[in-house]
């Protein structure tokens, strides 16, 4: 049986969010519907809005749901109703990568996330008096009262667990905390410098603070932020507007260089940052997502005494193992 909700449609490029009528379709033998009770709104459903990801409109987005379960198609393994779940991103599970633990790398991301809007036959899951509407977000689009989520995007959570503050889990707080917990990985006394202090730079900061990392550093614009990451774990910040974050932060480490760094921000002059103030062995992680085709000049040279750059998608999660684990 199909579903009436209520969902918050982006009709064209730039246009407000408009709350309308719209009708689920009945789940798939690998679906599950849910009652959204909250969803977190990220900067990437807002760069659909804008047009910097090509999804393709009018649609519905959101892809930092939790709510509680309604009903199940056939196959449906992991969840009942009456379960109360969280929300992630979808992946394939039959690719190498996915077989290996890394469905953040499945080979069918981009189609099954961010690009496609429709299931991967081809077919709809929200409709609009008798009209298709791009939706299938990451497997979900929970910016709506229910949603029609792929099983393998969801995470069981204890019936007690506050779904408003766990929404984020799904995207942002994972991203963040995956790229130092599951990639990084600090060691005991190195330093992480942490360059966005958004809500994906906060992750990182709260993850830091978990790892044994000796110094924390956050580089930022915003007063405020810094003293959010100060009190969530930073041991250092740094007020980008009027210093030069570089020379703070070779200072800070007595010229070595920090031995982690992670970019959040998307641009690609803080990227360039990042790299420069690396220690020899260090790594910068990339997580912000800069506009398609941006490149960064830097020395070839400067890699050679085991530097590396490495772009990092969702912290590099399996969310059916992470989130439990974030949750706990």
């Amino acid at each position: 049986m199909k579903t009436k909700t209520i969902a918050a449609i982006i009709h064209e490029k730039d246009a407000p969010f408009s709350f309308e009528e719209v009708e689920l379709d009945e789940p798939r033998s690998n679906e599950v519907l849910v009652r959204m009770v909250a969803t977190g709104l990220c900067h990437t459903d807002l760069s659909v809005r804008s047009g910097v990801i090509p999804f393709p409109l009018p649609g519905v987005v959101g892809h930092e749901g939790a709510g509680v379960v309604e009903a199940v198609g056939s196959a449906v393994q992991r969840v009942k109703p009456g379960d109360h779940v969280l929300a992630s991103f979808t992946s394939c599970g039959h690719c190498s990568n996915c077989l290996a633990g890394h469905p953040a790398y499945c080979l069918s991301f981009l189609p099954l996330n961010l690009l496609g809007g429709v299931r991967t036959d081809g077919s709809h899951t929200i409709e609009q008096n008798d009209k298709p509407l791009n939706a299938h977000f990451f497997g979900q689009s929970s910016l709506a009262r229910h949603a029609l989520i792929d099983e393998r995007s969801l995470v069981k959570v204890n019936s007690d667990a506050p779904l408003e503050m766990l929404a984020p889990l799904g995207c942002g707080i994972q991203t963040g905390a995956g790229a130092v917990l599951n990639v990084l990985r600090p060691e005991p006394g190195s330093s992480l410098a942490v360059f966005g202090i958004g809500g994906v730079g906060l992750a990182a900061i709260m993850a830091a603070n978990l790892s044994a990392a000796g110094r924390i550093i956050a580089v930022d614009l915003v007063p405020s932020r810094l003293s959010l990451a100060r009190e969530l774990g930073a041991t250092d910040t740094i007020d980008a507007r009027s210093t030069n974050a570089v020379e703070i932060l070779m200072e800070l480490t007595s010229g070595k260089g920090v031995n982690y760094t992670i970019e959040a921000t998307g641009s690609t002059r803080v990227l360039s940052q990042a790299i420069q103030v690396l220690a020899p062995l260090g790594t910068c992680a990339v997580i912000g997502a800069p506009l398609v085709g941006s490149t960064v000049p830097f020395d070839v040279n400067f890699l050679l005494n085991g530097r590396r750059i490495v772009g990092i998608t969702e912290g590099d999660s399996d969310p059916e193992q992470f989130i439990p684990a974030l949750v706990r």
